[in-house]
């Protein structure tokens, strides 16, 4: 051995001092790698829609439920058993449901618990009882671990069991341990949880998910574009905190800045009251898909704020886009293209009527320049975001579970795309001189988004790594975006449909191509005949046709349109992603009632099973990352264990 060798031994020596303490790990460790892999739960772009994805988090994209078939499904009948997944769903809610209904109670908790009991020690059989001990709580892992160690094979100890049972019910614990097993079971059916991008935008509640996120016991997350511009805001990006109130004005959605997070927007509703008062800002107006009540009055002054900070974000953008020539962004300086006295804009060499031709603070001279009273609208709000601890809490949190890209047991997760030139090359971006592509290039915009938040407040590096979040959130060579342009002016301002049009990157064409699918694993060290990409972002059309299975299966994108807002689009309400030690499976999901629907008529969302790929043998844990680190951990243990009987290092 060397000596880097031996000082490596005697420094793992310390946590494992004996023979015997080193064996006995080699020993667990190789025995661990023997058990079946566990499975991995994949969701993209649930866009705030709480509900849903609560329910989805809940129901384990319908892996409990089939468990509970597999055990119970030739004794209850489909009624009992959507009673019984709805309590694992939802225990304490359905609880008071049924204490309501029945007049004996004590036969429905001991048919419940035994009922509990014998899922938990199903969906608990592939892992440690370490691991499983380490999952339940610690005022209840005593009885727990009795129970869910039961030995139907000796009859000496029935009577001990029925006793425990007994005793909780006697003791008025029945409804305690039915919800801790019922929280048991969503924990142990699903090990690992994958969040392919955008929580943020669109639906009321992406602040309860994040709360979700923050308390599940194992995920990592890949952010999204939409995720961006929130983490820019909360970075301190004037331009991404004016996005973000946009797209909540758009979507009627203020509440989640307001209410949710606390932050006033009453200077921009008061600067817009007094510069647009006399304006219908009829382009404007809130997008209510959700049918929600609101008063003529409101919506007005939603509609003012809405174009108010429309008009700050255009602003904003061309300081940034003139600063950084090397974005290759001019065709985007919009207001430049404005002929304020024929009220029309010239775009791609064509001239168009403007629909809405009332600029009360543009200045035609000088037109990115923002006014005194805009300048301080921007700086009162861009100080709420940065001092908002809940917003800066749940920021913090997809900085440190989060990334551009993920490579996880041979598949690579990321959310948007890998920029691609039309002949299918890497596209280049070109950052502080020098050209990034491929994972080079999702490596440095990682490190930037990351240098916008951590970096101090003032410095130029700061302000370079802000305005390459922005450029995240609408560039053309952005992984999280992917199109030659964001059109948001024209939509607003343009009636003609041709301007309204964001060409994709050639990359979701060519994502159809297996050749590219593997040029793209073999880019980022994955093996290119067993790899998967697993890809959100752009709603897959089911109604039309569309099929999210691409490259013969390489490719899977799991958008669905979880949000509301893509139900008529796609068809459907989302698809979502299992991979176990059987294999690939893809579900997708029809549309969410509600949770009371589904606690008061047990109602589910009704989803279709596809498999992907099924693996000829059975996956370890020994087949994942984990597994590889686990079997270098008892090679050196190996070492140790030699170095200990050749007397090279000592016993403690």
């Amino acid at each position: 051995m060397t000596k880097t060798e031996i000082k490596y031994l005697k420094l793992l020596s310390r946590s494992y001092p004996t023979v015997a303490k080193a064996a006995t790990e080699i020993i667990n460790l190789k025995a661990i790698l023997n058990l079946p892999k566990g499975t991995e739960h994949f969701l993209s772009d649930v866009h705030g829609e709480y509900s849903a994805f609560e329910q989805v988090i809940r129901n384990g994209s319908g892996v409990v439920k089939r468990k509970i078939r597999d055990i119970f499904g030739d004794i209850l009948t489909e009624k009992e058993i959507n009673s019984l997944s709805t309590l694992v769903y939802y225990p304490e809610q359905k609880l008071d449901v049924i204490t309501q209904e029945t007049d004996d109670l004590e036969t429905v908790y001991r048919t419940t618990l035994y009922r509990l009991i014998k899922i938990s020690q199903y969906v608990s059989s592939k892992y440690t009882r370490s691991k499983v001990r380490k999952a339940i709580p610690q005022d209840f892992a005593y009885i727990l671990e009795e129970l869910l160690n039961e030995n139907q094979n000796l009859p000496d100890k029935d009577m001990y069991y029925k006793e425990i049972i007994q005793s909780i019910i006697d003791l008025n614990r029945a409804e305690e341990f039915i919800s801790v097993l019922a929280k048991l079971i969503q924990r142990l059916v699903v090990d690992h949880l994958h969040l392919v991008g955008d929580v943020y935008d669109r639906g009321p509640h992406p602040d309860k998910i994040i709360d979700t996120l923050m308390d599940y016991h194992s995920l990592d997350f890949q952010w999204g574009n939409h995720d961006m511009i929130w983490m820019g805001a909360a970075s301190g990006s004037r331009v991404c905190m004016a996005n973000v109130i946009r797209i909540s004005a758009r979507y009627l959605n203020l509440d989640i800045i307001e209410n949710s997070y606390g932050i006033s927007l009453r200077p921009l509703a008061l600067f817009a009251d007094e510069f647009y008062q006399d304006d219908p800002c009829t382009y404007f107006q809130p997008k209510n898909e959700g049918g929600e009540s609101i008063s003529d009055a409101e919506r007005t002054q939603i509609a003012r704020m809405h174009k108010a900070i429309s008009i700050i974000q255009f602003k904003l953008e061309g300081e940034i886009i003139r600063r950084h020539p090397e974005f290759k962004m001019d065709h985007r300086l919009v207001l430049d293209f404005i002929d304020y006295e024929k009220k029309e804009i010239t775009l791609d060499g064509k001239a168009y009527p403007l629909l809405d031709e009332h600029f009360p603070t543009i200045d035609p001279e000088n037109p990115y320049r923002l006014t005194r009273e805009e300048q301080e609208v921007v700086q009162k709000l861009i100080g709420s975001f940065k001092n908002c601890e809940r917003l800066q809490k749940h920021i913090s949190f997809l900085y440190s579970k989060g990334s551009m890209y993920l490579t996880y047991n041979g598949n690579l997760l990321y959310h948007g795309c890998i920029p691609l030139n039309q002949d299918g090359t890497f596209m280049p971006f070109e950052i502080r001189g020098k050209a990034y592509r491929g994972k080079a290039l999702l490596d440095k915009f990682e490190q930037l988004a990351r240098e916008a938040y951590y970096r101090p407040s003032g410095t130029a590096e700061k302000l370079y790594a802000c305005d390459i979040v922005w450029y995240l959130w609408t560039g053309e060579v952005s992984s999280l975006f992917g199109k030659r342009k964001m059109t948001t002016f024209e939509r607003y301002f343009v009636e003609a449909k041709e301007t309204h049009k964001e060409k994709k990157n050639p990359y979701y064409q060519q994502r159809n191509e297996i050749a590219t699918c593997k040029q793209i694993l073999k880019e980022f060290g994955l093996k290119e005949d067993e790899g998967h990409i697993i890809n959100g972002h752009t709603p897959v059309k089911e109604g039309d046709g569309e099929s999210p299975i691409k490259a013969d299966g390489k490719m899977l994108v799991i958008d669905g349109g979880f949000a509301k807002a893509y139900h008529k689009t796609t068809g459907l309400a989302g698809y979502t992603l299992l991979f176990n030690s059987y294999g690939l499976q893809l579900v997708s999901h029809q549309p969410f009632t509600s949770t009371e629907d589904a606690i008061q008529r047990e109602t589910d969302i009704l989803s279709t099973r596809r498999v992907i790929e099924t693996e000829t043998v059975r996956k370890r844990v020994r087949d994942t990352d984990i597994g590889q680190q686990l079997s270098k951990q008892a090679a050196d243990l190996e070492l140790l264990l030699n170095a200990y009987q050749e007397g090279i290092i000592s016993e403690k």
